[in-house]
């Protein structure tokens, strides 16, 4: 029985889906494919990382054309939806308001409902048993644990990346305190040696 219940914990888990991290330029824009078939649910989880003011646009289109999500200088933001025509689908990550800074965006794309941990869960109708309700106890608190995870990395990643960017302008800020404090104390030098340099009275050569 603990085998049957650890497959299908591990076959609930493996749920298809797309996780990644991309780099987007300055001005650019990044777009992805993916063909779905009508009435499949469908879930884009997306968050800047670093860069900027930690924003993004993003949209995503129907086979038609037709934009069934749109929002613009979002730093985290999650879409769901239930497909009603067959064909490919595209959502597009646009960095082209910024003309300086460069993003990195995480997104996790997933397709599909998730499927039952129990054969004829759905469909039962008598209680479960103290070792299915374990089985579906334990597979709700690794989906919870794979969510803490996954934030608390890209939490990290964008914490890192504010450290570093406020580690280089104190670095520069330290640099430009080192250089203006050499100038002033070149000028107090030669300020505080006009004053004790003697000037000697010309002499004239008239004689009696």
């Amino acid at each position: 029985v603990r085998t049957l219940c650890l497959a299908a914990l591990l076959g609930a888990l493996g749920a298809g889906g797309t996780e990644l991290t991309l780099e987007l330029p300055d001005s650019a824009q990044r777009c992805f494919h993916q063909e779905l078939e009508s009435g499949i649910k469908f879930t884009l989880d997306y968050q800047v990382i670093s860069g900027g003011h930690y924003d993004v646009d993003c949209y995503v289109e129907d086979p038609n054309g037709k934009t069934i999500y749109q929002e613009t200088k979002k730093q985290y933001d999650s879409f769901s939806h239930r497909t009603e025509v067959k064909g490919v689908y595209t959502f597009c990550f646009s960095n082209e308001f910024s003309t300086f800074s460069h993003k990195i965006v995480y997104f996790d794309f997933q397709v599909g409902d998730e499927p039952p941990i129990l054969p004829d869960m759905n469909n039962r109708v008598t209680a479960l048993t103290q070792m299915e309700s374990a089985c579906v106890t334990i597979h709700e608190m690794l989906n919870a644990v794979i969510d803490s995870q996954t934030h608390y990395r890209l939490r990290e990643a964008q914490d890192r990346s504010r450290a570093e960017e406020l580690n280089g302008r104190v670095s520069y800020w330290s640099v430009g305190e080192t250089l203006i404090l050499f100038m002033v104390s070149i000028g107090q030098v030669m300020l505080l040696k006009s004053f004790f340099t003697e000037k000697r009275p010309s002499s004239s050569g008239a004689g009696t």
